[in-house]
């Protein structure tokens, strides 16, 4: 009995090592094949190693210094120099014992500067996925828009969870919200989970004009959406004289005059006078006069 405990120890033990080896190697970034050692370049491969960090779970970060003092030690220069070869990378995730691999490419000039960044798989030796992160003064509204390195990790290792939220605050009750045409029901805040991008929002009651936006969602955001909708004139239910009772508000009963047997009455009422006027006028009109053509009598 011992000796099964023991065995069932030990298979635990294995899944559990297995959840937490999903290990993520960050290479140093480089310009133009060239490995990039300026202060801000250092910085930024800081963050992305911390947004590795800050994905929680089983993943785990081998940094890019790290990864330098490896390839130093084994004596394998070639390998600081990849260029974003996935064969490459492959050798370098596997001196480190990482399963991914990040590498990345800086381009552009002065602040334009964009940052093309890969994940690569150790055990086939080809890229995963590919995205691109935007630095510099002027690309804060992209940066806010996507999240900055922790939006790009996300792009390359977790792609389902590169989303952001829409909280619905809608003034009608029974009101429906569709998005990119399906229909959508929020949570009891109102919150809906939608992948960042632009996004299509109807919302519909029949008795109020519809609510139709074009809204753009960014990543890990709340982004608040007020719904204020327009009443028709007038309704169905108006029209047979019934109470409405909408939220807390009752409606009172229309006028006299707007009632279904008022209107009714009043349309056959129209209808026999229009019929008694034309039927006399079109009796007190006179003869045409008789002409005599060929010899004819007018007789």
């Amino acid at each position: 009995m011992l000796r099964a405990l023991a065995i069932t120890v030990g298979i635990a033990c294995a899944a559990g090592g297995a959840r937490a080896d999903r290990v993520v190697a960050v290479t140093p970034l480089s310009t133009l094949g060239t490995e990039d050692t300026s202060q801000s370049t250092r910085a930024l491969v800081a963050q992305i190693e911390q947004a590795v960090g800050a994905l929680g779970g089983d993943w785990k970060v081998v940094t890019s210094t790290a990864v330098a003092d490896a390839i130093k030690k084994a004596k394998k220069p070639q390998l600081r120099a990849c260029e974003g070869e996935a064969r490459c990378l492959a050798e370098v995730g596997k001196l480190v014992g990482a399963h991914v691999v990040i590498a990345g490419e800086i381009g552009g000039l002065g602040d334009a500067r964009v940052v093309y960044l890969g994940a690569t798989d150790v055990a086939t030796g080809k890229e995963l996925r590919s995205t691109t992160l935007a630095v510099g003064g002027s690309a804060a509204a992209a940066r806010d828009a996507d999240g900055g390195p922790h939006g790009a990790v996300v792009r390359l290792l977790e792609p389902d969870r590169f989303r952001g939220t829409l909280r619905f605050a809608v003034d009608v009750k029974g009101a429906t919200i569709y998005v990119n045409g399906a229909k959508t029901a929020p949570s009891a805040a109102g919150d809906v989970a939608l992948p960042v991008g632009r996004h299509a929002v109807r919302v519909t009651h029949p008795e109020y004009s519809d609510f139709v936006r074009f809204i753009d969602v960014p990543y890990n955001k709340t982004t608040p959406v007020t719904v204020g909708m327009h009443q028709y004139p007038i309704v169905k239910r108006d029209l047979l004289g019934k109470p409405i009772a909408r939220d807390t508000v009752i409606y009172e009963r229309p006028p006299w005059y707007r009632r279904w047997y008022v209107v009714g009455t009043g349309a056959v009422v129209l209808a026999i006078v229009s019929g008694v006027v034309v039927g006399t006028l079109a009796g007190g009109f006179p003869d045409a006069p008789c002409r005599k053509v060929g010899g004819a009598s007018c007789d």
